[in-house]
């Protein structure tokens, strides 16, 4: 098969969906790989690595010629003239907020198959785990960073002071990113509250977690009492394929405290704060209702080198995959990959993601 990894254009997207490794071992199992120039740059890959990998260097062009195209994040419009009938895509997708993506998809028959939304047979998302804990740690560096003064925060240091209250930290889920959030505010010696619904998880939590870590039931009344009490507020709920619920309402977020900050990881898949909206890299902040807004999607690709390899580690076993068995034949060889697919013939075959955008569901099974 041929394998085709442009170049990352969102905006701070420094990441590369392929390391030269990966090249190396889709190469040495006799596929073509085509990676388009200077890809891997800001990821510490230069093209000289990826030329001994044994990968063709070509245009943007020229990599999305491929049978297959690997991505980290979603096609941005300007790429939408790329897209064709003989075209599937591994990238993350996040469809439910981006109904303009999913209807091009759908109209240029791609087969679309997302990191977000492969699963295995216990549940777990494998390809999104890791950039979720990495996006969790990161939202607590950010929430520190933005509690600063000269940054707009209320000044609030995360550990506090002997006699001073540390910064009290509210994280909405505890999911693998609110877990890793919590663990990396915990560590720097902030107070942290988890709301979480499910009694398992908050059990686990309260094992792992040091005393300064306290776990609620995420029920509307604890949910609010949180918020109004948080420096930082951290948006963590996930639900595969779908949007994120709405936990924070605007008249809430006009109650908190003022130049408190709210990072919602959870903005990828729509946000779980009613005033959150999509910011950048290049302008990660905003404020609305007199309280400081981080809500950057794609926050791993400030740290593309640990985020490329993080991700080449998980998604590399089913790159090679689908290049074996060749696309359609790898759905019914991997249950796994099946669950990935979103988009195929034309039609939605992933049902929360056609229920977040509220088009007709094919079943894929019926599509084979």
């Amino acid at each position: 098969m041929w394998i085709g990894v442009p170049a990352e254009i969102k905006d701070g997207e420094y990441r590369v969906a392929l390391t030269p490794s990966g090249a190396e071992a889709l190469r040495a199992a006799g596929h073509k790989v085509t990676v388009q120039k200077d890809a891997g740059d800001h990821a510490g890959f230069p093209n000289s690595e990826y030329r001994k990998a044994g990968a063709k260097l070509v245009t943007a062009a020229g990599a999305w010629s491929a049978d297959l195209v690997l991505k980290v994040k979603e096609p941005m419009p300007s790429e939408f003239r790329y897209f064709r009938a003989n075209l599937s895509l591994f990238t993350y997708l996040h469809l439910a907020p981006n109904p303009t993506l999913a209807d091009t998809l759908i109209r240029k028959r791609v087969t679309a198959i997302g990191y977000e939304t492969v699963q295995d047979e216990k549940g777990r998302l494998p390809l999104l785990e890791p950039m979720s804990e990495i996006a969790g740690r990161i939202a607590a560096l950010m929430g520190a960073y933005y509690q600063a003064n000269p940054q707009g925060g209320r000044g609030v240091l995360f550990g506090g002071m002997p006699g001073v209250l540390p910064a009290h930290v509210v994280v909405l889920g505890g999911g693998t990113v609110g877990e890793n959030a919590a663990r990396v505010a915990a560590g720097m010696g902030s107070r942290v509250t988890i709301l979480e619904r499910r009694a398992e998880r908050m059990r686990y939590l309260d094992e792992i977690m040091g005393s300064n870590v306290s776990t609620l039931m995420a029920d509307p009344d604890s949910v609010r009492v949180a918020v109004l009490s948080a420096d930082i507020l951290i948006g963590a709920v996930h639900v595969p394929g779908a949007r994120t619920p709405m936990l924070v309402s605007r008249a809430l977020v006009k109650k908190m405290k003022s130049r408190s900050v709210i990072v919602d990881v959870a903005i990828d898949q729509g946000g779980s704060v009613e005033t959150s909206r999509p910011t950048s890299h290049s302008h990660p902040t905003f404020v609305k209702e007199g309280v400081l807004h981080y809500c950057v999607p794609n926050m791993p690709g400030a740290f593309a080198r640990t985020s490329t390899l993080a991700l080449t580690n998980v998604t590399l076993s089913y790159v090679l995959q689908m290049a074996r068995h060749g696309i359609p034949t790898v759905f019914q060889e991997s249950k796994d990959i099946a669950r990935g697919v979103q988009c195929f013939q034309g039609q939605l075959v992933s049902e929360p993601v056609a229920r977040a955008l509220k088009r007709e569901f094919k079943a894929l099974d019926s599509r084979l």
